[in-house]
């Protein structure tokens, strides 16, 4: 595009020898020289040896028309030509400044059409002629091809090509826009182009950057939108033109392609797209939150998406981790919620835009689809589903050893390990670090067969890193029943008593009083025990290897065989060791 300039309708009169037909009808009218039926013409012969496809608009009075010529006589003698000059004629048409043959011959013509015109004397310079150029009762020929015709009561003319479905919104005067464009005059000849560029036309609307025509040919466009403008050279750039590349009184045609538009005080524009059933949360300021977005341009170009990369974004919002108008864009967010959210450049990437993919001054709109988000003061999120009718005495505590059944998935339902696949309730001794820590406390103060859901944030799951199956910063959502608990053993015990153990333990340890007990023995010794409901192993782990470790502990020397002196009760050695201590 070129700058706008004063724009000017006055018509300038050329000197006379430069046009001779732009000489007033001449005095007198002498007889014409005969037709090709061998009488005198009576008015001008037109012949239309060249008449474009389209013809949107005719020559009428009162227009004003740019045309080249070439003048001759019937001989085929050179008078006159346009081409010699180099300069087109620019004239109104009618209002007696050609001569009466030209007028006619001109009236109907269309844009890029070609015409022979025979003007009989009477209708050209008649008896007079002009002296030393056209000789007296001189028939002229002229060869002519119109290039433009305007009239003073014209205004921009606009035709949509196409028109976008969606349109979020429409240019306004003060808006910034961004278009591509196709500058060509009436009859075709480019003069300009922004697709030779390697950008878009990017300016104001309505604030005096743009010609008068263009302003007003903008006005209501979509981005998407293509439209074809025709500007008359009054709201173009008038008599002068431009350079060398616009002639004077040149009507202009541009074909535009509208890339975005927005208006410097423009917000974010938030529009929701899907609204999970039960959103009780919202994203807040300090949230961590895990989404997937496709990122385009306004015109529909992909400049970025999370998909291609099978990962989530996954960022702090609020915290100006990301743009401005994202940060403000994902507050309120529901989780599973998809929104589109359209950002102006001045809350994006600004004048310079970014990378090879993001231009200046671009309007960027995000779908996004928001997986999780927590915050890092988020504790486990407990909801009972069912509890068994019976009354419920005993609850799990720390310690415990309980079996369950669970699903794990994602916040958006992706199944990642259910315990059904293994055909067995999980085991754990909850407090014993064995399962991550927001399940351990989720399965705290629950009776056998209660069911509850449990929401666990990742630093209270598996953290930033993830774990295999799990993606990193992930929120997990347990369902989780309950089948069994069983009393947990005292931190470093492997075998409790319910009563008192025996006086005489290692006599009745000792099965054949050889005062001795190996490792049958005392295996022997310690089943009988938990049969007959005089104590328990620790729940959970393999009785044979329990008892091994218990044996093991007990046979200091690591002879084999434990004697009456290596064989000592716990709360005897913690004793002994506080006397130590002490």
């Amino acid at each position: 595009m070129f700058p706008a300039g004063p724009p000017s309708h006055s018509l300038v009169r050329l000197p006379l020898l430069q046009l001779l037909l732009l000489v007033v009808q001449a005095v007198g009218r002498g007889l014409g020289r005969a037709s090709p039926a061998g009488g005198p013409l009576e008015d001008v012969v037109i012949e239309r040896y060249h008449i474009p496809r389209a013809c949107p608009r005719e020559v009428q009075m009162g227009d004003f028309v740019r045309y080249h010529y070439n003048g001759t006589f019937e001989d085929g003698k050179k008078f006159d030509s346009s081409y010699d000059r180099n300069t087109l004629v620019a004239i109104v048409v009618g209002v007696g400044r050609l001569i009466t043959g030209m007028d006619r011959g001109l009236m109907g013509m269309c844009v890029n059409e070609r015409r022979r015109l025979i003007v009989p004397p009477h209708l050209g310079y008649g008896s007079i002629g002009l002296a030393g150029l056209i000789p007296p009762d001189a028939t002229l020929y002229f060869d002519v091809v119109l290039l433009d015709v305007w009239n003073k009561e014209d205004t921009v003319q606009v035709s949509t090509l196409l028109r976008p479905p969606h349109c979020p919104r429409m240019v306004q005067d003060g808006d910034f826009v961004r278009y591509h464009y196709n500058g060509t005059l009436l009859d075709g000849t480019s003069f300009d182009t922004s697709y030779s560029k390697g950008g878009t036309y990017d300016t104001y609307v309505g604030s005096g950057w743009l010609i008068k025509g263009m302003d007003q040919g903008l006005l209501g466009m979509c981005p998407g939108e293509r439209r074809k403008i025709i500007i008359p050279p009054f709201l173009a750039y008038g008599e002068k033109g431009y350079g060398t590349v616009i002639p004077p009184h040149a009507s202009l045609v541009f074909h535009i392609l509208l890339i975005d538009v927005h208006n410097p005080k423009d917000t974010v524009q938030l529009e929701t797209l899907e609204l999970p059933a039960g959103c009780v949360r919202r994203a807040v300021a300090g949230d961590f939150m895990r989404y997937h977005y496709n990122g385009s341009l306004m015109d529909g170009t992909l400049f970025d998406s999370s998909y291609s990369r099978n990962h989530t974004y996954n960022t702090y919002i609020g915290q100006g981790y990301i743009i401005p108008g994202m940060d403000q864009g994902l507050q309120g967010a529901c989780i599973g919620e998809r929104r589109r959210i359209t950002i102006p450049p001045h809350l994006a990437y600004g004048e310079n835009g970014t990378g090879d993919k993001i231009p200046g001054s671009a309007v960027l709109i995000f779908n996004v689809h928001v997986i999780d988000f927590h915050n890092p003061a988020d504790v486990v999120e407990i909801r009972t589903l069912s509890r068994p009718s019976e009354t419920c005495n005993e609850t799990t505590k720390l310690g415990d050893f309980v079996r369950y059944h669970y699903n794990c998935s994602l916040l958006d339902g992706t199944q990642l390990f259910t315990s059904h696949d293994y055909g067995a309730p999980q085991e754990a001794t909850l407090g014993a670090n064995k399962v991550i820590e927001g399940l351990d406390t989720g399965l705290q103060g629950m009776c056998v067969g209660e069911r509850r859901q449990l929401i666990v944030p990742p630093h209270l799951a598996h953290g930033e890193s993830g774990a295999r199956g799990v993606p990193g910063s992930a929120v997990l959502l347990f369902d989780v029943e309950l089948v069994s608990r069983e009393d947990g053993l005292p931190t470093g015990y492997l075998f409790v008593w319910h009563e008192d153990p025996p006086a005489n333990l290692f006599e009745d340890m000792d099965l054949n009083k050889d005062g001795e007990v190996p490792p049958e023995e005392f295996s022997t010794f310690i089943k009988a025990q938990v049969s007959e409901g005089k104590g328990r192993l620790m729940p959970g782990q393999d009785p044979e290897k329990t008892i091994g470790d218990m044996f093991q502990n007990q046979d200091r020397n690591q002879d084999g065989k434990i004697t009456v002196e290596e064989l000592k009760l716990k709360s005897d050695e913690d004793q002994e060791r506080v006397h130590e201590e002490l």
